[in-house]
C-alpha cells in the first residue's frame, strides 16, 4: 500500500486492506432533534450491534457527533467486525440494511452531510417527497440531457 502525500492512504486502499485484514467496515451519518436523540441512538446502536452479532459473530459499533445544531445532533456511526471469507458484501448489506431501516423507522434522515449516494438511494427514495423528486427529473433534463452527471444517484434515469 501506497501513502498518499496528502491525504493519507486512499479510501480504495482502505477498504481493501481492511477485507484483507478479515473486516468489515460501514460508517453513515443521520441527523436528528434532540428531543428524539436518546431514544433514537438507543435503538440504532441496539438495531446496528444486533446486525453485527447475528451476521458476524462480534464487532464493534461507535458514534460520535460530526456536526452539533441548536435542533439537535448529526450522529456519525462506524462499524468494525470480523468477516467470512466471501461473504463480506453480503454481511455488509445485513448490516447497512438494519442500521439504515432503524434511522428512518426511527425519524432519522438517511444521511447528512456525505450526501446520498449509491448505497444510500433505497431508503433516499422512501424519504424524498415525490414533488422534489419531479423537480429533479425536469432540471435533470433540462440541465443534463444526455444524463452523465451522477445517472441513478438521486432518481432513476
Amino acid at each position: 500500500m501506497r501513502a498518499v502525500p496528502s491525504r493519507g492512504f486512499t479510501l480504495v486502499e482502505l477498504l481493501v486492506s481492511m477485507v484483507l485484514l478479515g473486516l468489515v467496515s460501514e460508517t453513515f451519518e443521520t441527523a436528528i432533534t434532540w428531543d428524539r436523540f436518546e431514544a433514537f441512538h438507543a435503538a440504532v446502536m441496539n438495531a446496528t450491534e444486533d446486525a453485527v452479532r447475528r451476521v458476524c459473530g462480534a464487532g464493534t459499533v461507535t458514534c460520535r457527533f460530526t456536526h452539533v445544531y441548536p435542533d439537535g445532533p448529526a450522529p456519525y456511526y462506524s462499524v468494525i467486525a470480523p468477516s467470512r471469507v466471501r461473504s463480506q458484501l453480503s454481511q455488509w448489506a445485513e448490516i447497512k440494511d438494519a442500521a439504515a431501516d432503524t434511522i428512518i423507522r426511527n425519524g432519522g434522515t438517511i444521511t447528512h452531510h456525505h450526501a446520498v449516494g449509491r448505497d444510500h438511494r433505497p431508503w433516499y427514495d422512501r424519504q424524498r417527497p415525490e414533488g422534489f423528486a419531479t423537480a429533479l427529473r425536469a432540471a435533470k433534463r433540462a440541465l443534463d440531457p444526455a444524463g452523465i452527471l451522477n445517472p441513478g444517484v438521486l432518481i432513476d434515469p
